[in-house]
């Protein structure tokens, strides 16, 4: 099993930065664990959860067209605890945050549901007009 919690949520105002975080515990520190990759979701209400960036072994990155450029997605060294840095915010940015780990492949959405092995709890963000 595996644990992910996030932090650094908050409100903030048009054009300023967050930082988030994600902790993971568990099975995930162990020295034989699977190749695996983790990422950050977000939804609004009323809106399907997205992911927005994702890194896997090698440190490879991805990320939606909607942050790209404004925000980052890096890792520790030891690959358990997982930051989102967003710049240039903007009240589209306004919604939950959640921390995804995926054994193997990364997790990603298809059909309006999202997969992932494990999932945190989320972190709200708020932007401010």
């Amino acid at each position: 099993q595996v644990q992910l919690l996030e932090s650094g949520g908050g409100t903030v105002q048009a054009g300023g930065s967050l930082r988030l975080s994600c902790t993971a515990s568990g099975d995930i520190n162990r020295k034989d664990r699977p190749d695996h990759c983790m990422g950050w979701f977000r939804q609004a209400p009323g809106q399907e959860r997205e992911r927005i960036a994702a890194i896997g072994t090698a440190q490879t990155t991805y990320y939606a067209d909607s942050v790209k450029g404004r925000f980052t997605i890096s890792q520790d060294n030891a690959r358990t605890t997982l930051y989102l840095q967003m710049d240039s915010l903007e009240p589209e940015d306004t919604a939950m945050y959640y921390c995804a780990a995926n054994l193997h492949t990364c997790p990603y959405c298809r059909g309006g549901t999202c997969f992932s092995n494990y999932w945190g709890q989320g972190t709200q963000v708020t932007v401010a007009s």
